[in-house]
């Protein structure tokens, strides 16, 4: 099974970053700014941008990139230049993302979550000029000394009097795009530093346009499409699924400072939101408000999800009441500019486990250890080929050598592929428990624990035992009227005896994440006590 079924562009097989051979679009924008342009052309007077009481226009947003690219010229900013970012979900970090473009430089994208140190290792590690910053940020900005390369900063506030942003934006000349390669870096995501240093990704122009155009395609997006960032928009699902995506199809962006589940829905309700893509969680925490039935949301006709398996709970009680939102898992990573897979939302139901069929111009596989590929139905490791999968790392060539091969990026994920197509992930191959030689997926413990009504969410993680090996612990988040026995008792009715936690810890404290939102399980084994 494929996506033949929907009206995909025509494709063809092209070379690419020298040695490989990808599947194209072969009408496709050459550039960020190019595909700025088209939707201007499509959609000039359409809204663009909505944040607070601030509304922009297409045609609005590629003047305003345009002054800001002229502004970047006036600090002295080349084509290649690296511009870092560490705005939070506001309209000036749309603008400045392509404003950067739109010059020829590469945005490297900050999280508000992170700290000096971690701010410091990144900027040094992608040389960048500029940092853009939030002024209420400006004590986690490290030391002039120890970020030798940033040579200007502008602070960001919402206050225009106090925010030296007006300098960069407010320019009476345009200044043209500046010419750019399919396959040069607009951008630059620092990966969860899980084991070592975060590594760089290059995000090319042709790796952003090319999983834009999977999404409009596959979604059936258009120009009155509107769709809520309830995600950080410094994440590689923020920049490509919501505003990228956005810019291709010429449909409107409503940023959400912070998700909150009441704002939201009060958000979706009255801009008519039709499209949004958030973590399960989102969506669970959205069904808990007791006013949910209260706000009218028929113009949402897509719910994308990943990061987490959506429970069966909640995809059933999101269908009783909006019968017209298609859920769709989506699975991919930085590495990937987002998508690899995609479920259509007519087959999401019949198909929960897994998360979807391989996107247009996709090849995944699944390998043994060796790199020899499986047969269908067999677990490994997933390696995936195609037109969003970027070139490597920056700076860091024994990084890319490790992970890619042949253009085949390495995604570390334990899965199958079955006779239909369909991707099944099962756990990363760190997190994988193995109890005496027997394998346990943490992924299906916490799908069996998500289905319980108490549970908000929880983490398995592997325990040290001096007998096996490892044993099963689970932290589970609850609404506080379940206890371990009880949540035990759950699981052994619906699962091999060797995959019951053996111990549990109960709380009401949400799990820790990253600032890509992912659950922190290392931290989590970190503070299990000394066997």
């Amino acid at each position: 099974m494929d996506w033949s079924q929907h009206s995909i562009p025509a494709m063809r097989l092209e070379p690419r970053f020298g040695d490989r051979i990808i599947p194209a679009f072969c009408e496709r924008p050459k550039s960020i700014p190019a595909m700025v342009a088209d939707a201007v052309a499509i959609n000039p007077d359409g809204e663009a941008l909505v944040c607070g009481a601030t509304r922009m226009t297409w045609r609005e947003v590629a003047q305003q990139s345009a002054q800001i690219a002229a502004g970047f010229g006036k600090f002295g900013l080349k084509r290649g230049d690296r511009v870092a970012v560490l705005l939070g979900n506001r309209i000036e970090f749309v603008l400045t993302m392509l404003g950067a473009a739109h010059a020829g430089l590469v945005t490297v994208l900050l999280s508000t979550r992170q700290q000096k140190p971690e701010i410091a290792y990144v900027l040094t590690d992608c040389g960048a000029r500029l940092l853009i910053h939030e002024a209420a940020l400006a004590d986690r900005v490290p030391d002039a000394g120890d970020i030798p390369d940033v040579v200007h900063r502008i602070a960001v506030d919402g206050d225009p009097r106090l925010s030296r942003f007006s300098e960069l934006a407010d320019n009476a000349e345009l200044a043209g795009p500046v010419e750019v390669g399919e396959e040069d870096t607009a951008m630059i995501l620092y990966t969860s530093g899980t084991t070592g240093k975060p590594k760089g990704a290059m995000l090319a122009h042709c790796n952003i346009i090319h999983s834009a155009m999977v999404f409009v395609s596959c979604l059936k997006l258009t120009a009155a499409d509107r769709s809520i960032a309830a995600v950080p928009l410094g994440h590689v699902t923020g920049v490509v699924a919501n505003i990228m995506t956005m810019v291709r199809c010429a449909g409107a962006l409503i940023i959400m400072a912070e998700f909150k589940a009441a704002e939201y829905l009060k958000m979706a309700a009255r801009e008519r939101v039709t499209y949004t893509v958030m973590v399960p969680a989102m969506y669970n925490l959205c069904l808990l408000q007791p006013d949910f039935d209260s706000y009218d949301l028929s113009s949402w006709r897509i719910g994308g999800f990943g990061g987490a398996p959506m429970p069966i709970a909640t995809i059933e009680k999101l269908d009783a009441k909006i019968p017209g939102l298609k859920l769709m898992n989506c699975y991919g990573a930085t590495e990937t500019t987002s998508p690899s897979t995609m479920m259509p939302g007519e087959l999401t139901a019949g198909h929960i486990d897994s998360v979807g069929l391989p996107c247009p111009g996709a090849q995944i596989i699944v390998v043994d250890a060796e790199g020899r590929e499986l047969p269908r139905g067999e677990i490994g490791e997933i390696w995936i080929h195609g037109g969003s999968v970027i070139k490597g790392y920056w700076n860091n060539p024994k990084a890319t050598a490790e992970s890619f091969t042949a253009g085949f990026w390495h995604s570390g994920d334990l899965g199958s592929i079955d006779e239909e197509n369909f991707v099944r992930v099962f756990d990363r191959q760190k997190d994988m428990i193995n109890r005496g030689g027997l394998k346990i997926y943490s992924a299906e413990v916490e799908s069996v624990l998500a289905g319980h009504p108490d549970v908000v969410e929880s983490a398995i993680i592997a325990k040290p035992c001096p007998v096996l090996g490892e044993r099963v612990h689970a932290v589970v988040v609850t609404r506080g009227t379940v206890g371990a026995e009880a949540l035990r008792a759950w699981c052994a009715e619906r699962l091999s005896d060797y995959k019951v936690p053996e111990t549990m810890d109960v709380r009401t404290d949400p799990l820790p994440r990253n600032a890509n939102g992912k659950v922190m399980k290392r931290q989590l084994r970190e503070a299990l006590p000394a066997a």
